[in-house]
């Protein structure tokens, strides 16, 4: 139940003044994000919920996200990073490991995705 009494959350948005949003796949097949964080501060390893810290974050959005599957595989097979997260939903995948290792798997995630299954890549970005 609603503050209003009722189960009709329409009337608790019309109330509240909230705002609703429906977030929607567009077909495509494309790296929306590859991004690599050297030298990352340990609290980013902590709140992540990382428990083994590193040196280097790596992160991929992947569509579709079902992908992101395949994104992780090649990222692992890319030589010594650790998975850090994949969720095949939201096609996310955080990878770690020293800054080389970390930046060479991202550019042989991209390169493979578009190579091989036609994605479009970004280009990787630093911060």
């Amino acid at each position: 139940m609603y503050e209003n009494g009722t189960g009709d959350v329409r009337q608790l948005s019309k109330r509240k003044n909230i705002e609703r949003s429906i977030q929607e796949y567009v077909p495509g097949k494309q790296v929306t994000l590859a991004h690599l964080i050297p030298n990352a501060d340990p609290e980013v390893f902590e709140k992540l919920g990382l428990m083994e810290e590193r040196n280097a974050i790596g992160i991929l959005t992947i569509t579709p996200s079902e992908a992101s599957i395949i994104g992780a595989d090649i990222a692992k097979k890319s030589g010594s990073v650790t998975i850090g997260f994949m969720d095949r939903f939201s096609g996310a995948v955080v990878i770690t490991g020293e800054v080389s290792s970390v930046e060479f798997a991202l550019k042989q995630v991209t390169q493979t995705l578009a190579n091989v299954l036609d994605f479009d890549i970004p280009e990787i970005t630093r911060s």
